[in-house]
Parts: structure tokens; sequence; C-alpha cells
């Protein structure tokens, strides 16, 4: 039987806790200046209940990077009753990830991510402790270590030659292309091959079309989700109201996920159970995928000892890796060609230096990647203007004193990585897109957080543990579509975003891939 809604009673309260709210706060600002306390973080003007969420827009680090020109690199906004701090200096970056990391090693969990990961059992938005601490030794040492990597070598190879074929035959046809959709495929496709041993493409030929565009589906509604600012996880008075409808959604992308993961998981088990029957490898000495790794952890009695490896963390982490190896690694690309295209000069000094590593007979590889520096400029550039996830978000543990200001325990710290990235106190003409900077005298960073201009992969403890594999991904095939292809366009292309947790671009960059040569010639096709 339904409960009658009293509007009355709920607008009697809210009014209670509006001026509640309100009385609050004039008493803490007026015993701050009583006891003479000046050293409040600025702060724009608030608002009750919402806080500074008016403040912010669909895209939260261009609002950020508005409201930091006013209000300096380092401020508070409530987003609802929620404490954040908003940095946007490499400097004070460097106080809070570095000298205060203890007090930052916690993510912020929205519902939606503790919900699509099984309860925030993966690895990503772990709380930190012994789990996380297990889970990133693994990753180092085995999961995403550069001895896996190699081994896997083969499999990331084969899936950049389908790409290309792809494009190849879609230029040769004189097809418009929606590069980003190609790109999703392949990075998916990649990490599918690399986590699951599945092929994620409708042409695989192994039965998998459907898993493909379930998972290319997914990726694309987890990211969307994951970026939306939820009001109910801001405002305790909407806690249980789903006021923008994602619940359903959020359902339907896990049920989905998980239908998949448990039969493939199956289809594992199976598979390692008929080898140890066998006492032998698999034929033709396949590699283990990571998900075979998982599963030998999940059932190593002695490592059980140390933590407990479950079937959900297993698929959390699964999940983990789709999340933030596939649409990054696809978008970074996507933004990197877009800005070649409009920079017709950078494009052609990097075919000039692919080609003279390559001499126009072979197709360019992972192992070319150290004689390319150009390259490695061109990537860094684009991860400056277009990080993969523009804001570097951390929760503190504990209460501290960073830059002579009190933070609170359980605030939010957001690091504006965007914002960063185009400060022209930290580089010259910021919006121009200049590769050369990363090669100049004085400009020798790398991307793996150690210099904090530049941190696109975080830093310190909690550093990305998939940079390795993002930084052999993305340039990799980044320089086969130049040495590839013409790209033939309409136009100027678009540098406009649209919401989502890893900033991808507004508009589809549409294309036609002319072919400037017949690279396959002499590569074996049976691939």
């Amino acid at each position: 039987m339904a409960v009658p809604f009293d509007f009355h009673d709920h607008i009697q309260l809210f009014l209670i806790w509006l001026i509640s709210t309100v009385v609050v706060r004039l008493i803490l600002t007026r015993n701050r200046k009583k006891n003479g306390q000046q050293n409040s973080l600025p702060s724009p003007p608030w608002l009750p209940i919402i806080g500074h969420l008016h403040l912010i827009s669909s895209l939260p680090h261009q609002s950020f990077h508005s409201l930091s020109s006013r209000y300096g690199p380092i401020m508070q906004v409530f987003l609802g009753s929620i404490p954040c701090v908003v940095v946007s200096s490499p400097e004070i970056a460097k106080e809070f990830l570095k000298t205060h990391e203890t007090a930052f090693l916690d993510r912020f969990r929205s519902s939606a991510v503790h919900y699509l990961s099984y309860g925030s059992k993966g690895f990503l938005f772990a709380p930190y402790g012994s789990f996380w601490k297990f889970m990133k030794k693994l990753c180092m040492s085995e999961l995403l270590g550069q001895r896996t990597l190699d081994q896997l070598l083969s499999l990331r190879k084969q899936e950049t030659l389908r790409f290309l074929r792809v494009l190849q035959k879609r230029g040769e046809a004189g097809e418009f292309v929606d590069l980003g959709n190609e790109l999703l495929t392949l990075t998916n496709s990649i990490i599918s091959r690399m986590t699951m041993s599945v092929t994620c493409c409708e042409d695989g030929g192994d039965g998998n079309g459907d898993d493909a565009k379930a998972m290319r589906k997914m990726v694309k509604d987890t990211a969307e989700l994951a970026g939306i600012f939820n009001v109910s996880d801001f405002i305790w008075l909407f806690k249980n109201w789903d006021l923008q409808g994602m619940n359903k959604r959020l359902k339907e992308i896990l049920e989905r996920f998980d239908s998949m993961m448990e039969r493939i998981i199956r289809e594992h088990e199976l598979v390692r159970k008929k080898r140890k029957e066998e006492g032998g490898e698999s034929e033709g000495g396949s590699v283990r995928d990571l998900l075979d790794i998982l599963l030998e952890i999940h059932e190593d009695k002695k490592r059980n000892d140390e933590i407990e490896l479950s079937r959900d963390n297993i698929k959390a982490f699964i999940l983990d890796l789709f999340m933030a190896g596939t649409d990054t690694s696809a978008i970074t690309i996507e933004w990197a060609l877009a800005e070649l295209i409009n920079n017709p000069r950078v494009m052609e000094k990097a075919r000039q230096e692919i080609d003279s590593v390559t001499r126009r007979n072979r197709l360019i590889e992972e192992s070319d990647l150290p004689n390319l520096p150009y390259l490695r400029a061109i990537v860094k550039e684009t991860l400056r203007l277009h990080p993969g996830a523009p804001l570097l978000g951390r929760r503190s543990t504990e209460a501290s004193t960073v830059c002579g200001y009190e933070i609170p325990s359980k605030s939010l710290l957001f690091i504006n990585l965007w914002s960063m990235g185009r400060d022209p106190r930290i580089w010259d003409n910021p919006l121009e897109f200049r590769p050369e900077r990363f090669i100049e005298e004085g400009q020798l960073m790398d991307v793996r957080g150690q210099y904090f201009q530049l941190m696109p992969f975080g830093t310190g403890r909690r550093v990305c543990p998939g940079a390795s594999l993002a930084l052999q991904i993305v340039p990799s095939n980044l320089a086969a579509m130049i040495q590839c292809f013409e790209w033939k366009v309409e136009g100027v292309v678009s540098m406009e975003e649209k919401p989502g947790a890893t900033a991808p671009r507004a508009h589809p960059l549409i294309c036609v891939p002319v072919p400037r040569f017949n690279v396959f010639s002499s590569i074996d096709d049976s691939v």
C-alpha cells in the first residue's frame, strides 16, 4: 500500500533545516572573525543547501578554471554540504600530493562508481589500505608489469593491424569514418584480448560481435555516468532520491557486464581445469591473459592467507581496466589527431620523423618509440591540453594544515589538470599546440607524475599503474595513423568538449583516411 506524500510536512522540515543551516554558518563566520582567524581559504559566495553547485557547469573543470582566475590557485567550494579544495597550481599541488600525501590517499567514490565497482571492490577507487596495497603490488609485478606487457605485445599488434585494415578499406572507398568509434573499438579489442582473450570487434570471427557492441556501449555509458555531478552525492536531503534518473541505467550496465563476465569466467575455469587434467599448457602455448592470472591468485591458498581476492574483486578489477584503459586511450588518440589535422606543420614534421625510422618499407612498431622523440612530445602536448581525467580527485582521511590553511578530514581535493595545462604562468602561449616545448631545454619532462606541471596519470602512491600500457598503446597507434594515412576533413576540426569523466570531444571526428601507400604489402596478412 502506497504511503501518501505529505507535501506540507516536507516543506516544514525543509524550512527548519534551511534556517538552521543559515544560523550555523553565521555563527561559525562570526566566531572565526572574533578569534582573529584570517587564514580561511578564498571562496565564492555560497547558497544554503547547495553551496556552490549553482556555479558548477556540466564541465566542472572549466567552471573551476573560471573561478580560480578570480579566487586564486587554491580555493574552497562547497558541493552541497561537502567541503572541497580546488588547486590549479603545481607548487600547491605538490604540497598536497607529496608533502602531505599520507593525508590524501583516498579517492572520492560517487554512488555511481561505488555501485559499478561492486561496492568499491575494484582497485581504482578502493580505500587506501591492505587490499589496495596488495592490488598495487600485483599490478606492478604481474598484471601490468613490463614482462606481462611484453608477452602480450603480439596481441596488441594484431589489433592495430586489424584497425588499420579497416581504415584502409574505408579510405580506398572514399568513405568518411567516425574515428572516435573506430578508436574505441580498437582500445576495447586490445584490453579485451589482454584481459580475457576476447576479440571485441564485429568481424573477429569468434562469435563475440554482441560482446563487442555491449562492451563499447558499457564503456561509453560508464564514462558518462561517472562524470555526472550527482546531486544525491552532495546534498543529504536528496541522498535517497534518484533526481537524475541514474539508478536504472546503472543497474542495466552492471547487469549486462556481470552476465558477460560470469560467462567468460566460467569458460576460463573450464579451460584451466582441462589444462590441469592434461598436465600441460594450452594448445599452441598461448600466453595467459590477465583473467587467468587473477583466477590463479583467487585459487592460490597461500596468497589468500595474505589477502582474499573474491570473484567480485576480479570482476570489479576487470571493469576498472575497461574504465581506465579504453575510453581514455581512445579519446587521447582522437584529440591528438584532431590537433594534428588543425596543425599540418606538426603533422608533417611527425610524418617525416616516422618515415626516417621506417624507411617507408615497414609499419611503425612499439619498439621504435624510443627513436621518435617528436612523436612522444606530441603525446605530451596532447595530454597537457586534453588530460584523460581533467580533475585529479582525492579525499582527505585526516585533518591537516597545508599552505597555512586548515583542511578538515573528509574534504575533497580536486587538482585541476586541465586548468594547469592552460596556465600562462607555467606555459608560454598555453593555447598553442606546440610539441617543441617538450624538446626544448628545461621542458624535458615525462608524464608519470614527478613533474607536477604535467601529471595526467596522477602522482605518488596512487599514480595510475596502467601508465606504461597507455604510453605504448597511444603513441604506437597514433604513429601508425600518421604514417599510413592522409586525413581529409571538411573545414576546421572543433575542439569543443562534452561532459564526461574523461572530457571527450563534443563533436565526432569525421574524416576520410586516404592511404599514403600500401604498407601492408610486406606484412603477413594472416593476422
